[in-house]
This record gives structure tokens, sequence and C-alpha cells, in this order.
């Protein structure tokens, strides 16, 4: 039968031996538990392994032991900064009065768990369309100020800041110093990365760290700083400083690079290389401005040295006699055409004096015509006493008909100007 002691008082404490005794027999009663965590201090001593693991979310620490007869049987790469799960179980030192945690067991964090994880959100991203290229904006030329989001006096800032300086030595920076690992990363780079966005002086934001294990980067593929950086106006540069695994910064990101000194090099341009091609651009535009004048003067001597413009008058003169032929050429053409055409005149003018009434009456004919004005053909139509009209060349003339000629006349010769004998008793008109 155990004998419980009556509670302490003033007046009757308890031996700190039995309150220490009490407080291991308590803490035994709790049995060994397994907690996952990172390591964050490993020291081996003796054989044994003294370190602390802390949790992976809060500010939480842990100390615990590891006897040498449990090391044989735990993976050899064990390391500071690995993510394990241990099976602990609280001990209580009563002679020293601490508390520790015995290690039993101990071992890597299942990497196919995490990278399952991983991809299960990769694939989730980039059906939102985050990993898009078309989303992505381009860097500016030459940035008036970079943002850079790095731990504190880090390798990282001080080879971004080097280099870029080394390259462009006015550009600016806008240093935005934040935990690269632990449980205040995701946190801390979030809200650095989204005051620098803010920020309308900044053109372009580095997220910088010098690489690191899978474990240690597994805060860079965390979802709210990933939509963080997706929903950032300014271009982002991932330059995490590592090649075998890839976190989702690097594909949210606007642009990847391999490390910090890729990223300044990137970012950055290098005022010798844009002086040398400045300088280049120069010689070129020289060059050609020359063989385009050199070619203009040639052309232009050329045209000089063509005979229109050495002796215009040479020009005028041909174009002269030309005009002096062509003269000549029309003269002689119409002159002949007018010749021509008086012969023609006269043919026709002949022609018609020979069919003319005119030239049948010069010759001694005449027209007799009845006081109707009908032309006398026949005899019969003029009987005796019939008032006629001579038509002469010279004029006309009136006379009376005799009548047909007598048997007696007939050996008379009939008069040229009548078809019979008749009485003239007119004059011309």
């Amino acid at each position: 039968m155990t004998i419980v002691p009556p509670p302490p008082t003033a007046d009757a404490p308890w031996p700190v031996g039995l309150l220490a005794s009490k407080v291991r027999d308590w803490i035994d009663r709790l049995g060994t538990a397994w907690v996952e965590g990172e390591i964050t201090q490993w020291n081996v001593s003796g054989g044994n392994v003294y370190g602390k693991l802390r949790d992976l979310e809060q500010d939480v620490t842990i100390s615990f032991s590891l006897w040498s007869s449990v090391k044989s049987r735990v993976p050899a790469d064990l390391k500071q900064g690995d993510r394990v799960v241990a099976a602990v179980k609280p001990n209580y030192w009563v002679k020293g009065g601490s508390l520790t945690m015995q290690v039993f067991d101990m071992r890597h964090v299942g990497l196919g768990d995490l990278l399952e994880r991983l991809e299960r959100l990769r694939a989730q991203l980039t059906a939102e369309g985050l990993f898009s290229p078309e989303r992505k904006s381009r860097l500016p030329f030459l940035p008036q100020c970079i943002g850079l989001v790095t731990g504190k006096d880090s390798d990282a800032e001080k080879d971004v800041l080097r280099n870029a300086q080394l390259r462009w030595p006015s550009v600016e920076f806008r240093v935005a110093h934040a935990a690269v690992q632990g449980d205040r990363m995701v946190s801390e780079v979030t809200a650095a990365v989204q005051r620098l966005d803010a920020d309308p002086e900044v053109d372009v934001i580095i997220v910088a760290r010098g690489g690191g294990d899978f474990q240690n980067l597994l805060g860079f593929s965390d979802e709210s700083l990933i939509r963080a950086v997706a929903a950032c106006t300014t271009p982002v540069v991932s330059a995490i400083g590592h090649e075998a695994d890839r976190p989702l910064l690097d594909d949210v990101a606007d642009l990847r690079a391999s490390t910090p000194t890729d990223a300044a090099k990137r970012v950055v341009p290098d005022v010798s290389e844009e002086l040398s091609r400045v300088q280049q651009a120069r010689a070129r535009i020289g060059q050609r401005l020359t063989a385009l004048v050199s070619h203009e003067v040639d052309r232009l001597e050329q045209i000089r040295s063509r005979p229109v413009l050495a002796s215009p008058q040479t020009l005028v003169d041909v174009r002269a006699d030309e005009v002096v032929r062509a003269v000549a050429r029309g003269e002689e053409l119409v002159s002949r055409a007018v010749e021509r055409a008086q012969t023609r005149v006269s043919e026709l003018t002949a022609q018609l004096r020979a069919l003319s009434p005119q030239g049948t009456l010069r010759r001694g004919y005449a027209i007799v015509q009845a006081p109707g004005g009908a032309v006398v053909h026949d005899p019969l139509d003029a009987p005796a006493s019939t008032e006629l009209v001579l038509t002469l060349a010279g004029g006309t003339l009136k006379a009376v008909s005799a009548g047909l000629p007598s048997p007696d006349d007939t050996d008379t010769a009939p008069s040229p100007a009548g078809t019979g004998p008749a009485r003239t008793s007119a004059t011309p008109r």
C-alpha cells in the first residue's frame, strides 16, 4: 500500500527530491509520441547527439537527446535543417532538474508525400492560369530602381548588389530583408513583395536566396506566396540559386534566374556593352550615310557628264534641226496637196464648162421656150403666130413663130439659132 504524503505547506514543505520524483513520475506516464519538425541543432558528442527540433509553423523549439545506441539505427545523413519525424519520450533529469526529449527513432519526412502535395498544387495553379506565359510581363530595359527581397547580410544580397552596380553603377536598390527559410519565411517574403510592388518607384522585384536543399526551399512553393507574386503588377524575378528542384516561385515569376548573380546580369544591362553597342551603331550609321552620300555624288557626276547637261545647247540645236526639217516637210506636203487640188479644180472646171448649157449656147445654139416657159422640142409645138422666147449666149430674144416652112422654102438653109423659120421682132433682154 502506497502512502500518499499530505499536500505541502509552508509549515510542512516537500523536499526538493520528493517534488522532482513526482515530476519525473508524472512525465514518465506521458509515454512516447511521434512529432514532426525541423532540426535546428545537431551536435555529436561522445557518440551521442544533442540537438533541437523546431515546429514547422510556430516559434516553438524542444531539445532532444539521441543516444549512441539509437543513433546507429537512424539514417546516417540526418543533419541540421532536415525535416524529420521522431519518436520522442519526455525525460526529466531529477539530479539536474532539466527536461529533455529522448529520441527512440527518427526519420526523414516522406519526400514522396511532399512532392505529391507540391505537384497537386502545381497542377491546380496551372489550371488557374497563374503559370501561363501570356500573363508574364517583360522586364524593363534599364530599371531605375530595383526591389530586392532577400535575407539580411546574406551572400545572395551581396552578389546581386555587387554585380548590378558593376554592370550599371547608377542603378538604385530598394532592399527588403526577410527570412528566407523557417516558419516566418512565407509571411515575411510575402509582405516584402507586396510592399515593394506598392512602391511606384520600383521597376522590378528580385526574390533572391543562395540555394538550399529541397526542404529549405518549400516555403517558396507556398500557395499564399505564389498568389501574392501572381497578383503583382511589377515584374518579379525568381533567383533562388538552385537547379535540381524548382519551387513554384520559379513558375509564377516573370523571369527565372539560375543564381542571384545571374539575376543581376539579366535585370541590369552592362554599361560597357551598351556603350560598345552604341558605338557600333554609330559606326554603322556613319558608314551607311557615307555610302549613301558617295552613291548620290556618283549619280550626280554621271548625270552632269551626260551631253544634255554638259552642252545644253546641243539638245536645242538637235530639236531646232528637227523642227526645220518638219517645217520644210510640211510646206512641201502642203504645196503638193494644193497643187493637186488646183489641178483637180481645173479639170473639174473644164468638165463643167464643157457640159454647161452656157457653153452650148456659146457655140451658137439657142433655147426656145413657149410662153409658159416650156422648152420647145418640136416645130409642131410652136404653130404660127406663137410668141417664143429665145435664150442665146448673150441674152434672150422674143420671136413669133412663122409655122412650118412651105415646100418652097425647103432649099433654104436652117438658121442655127432656131428649129424652124420664125420672125424675130424682139431685142435682147
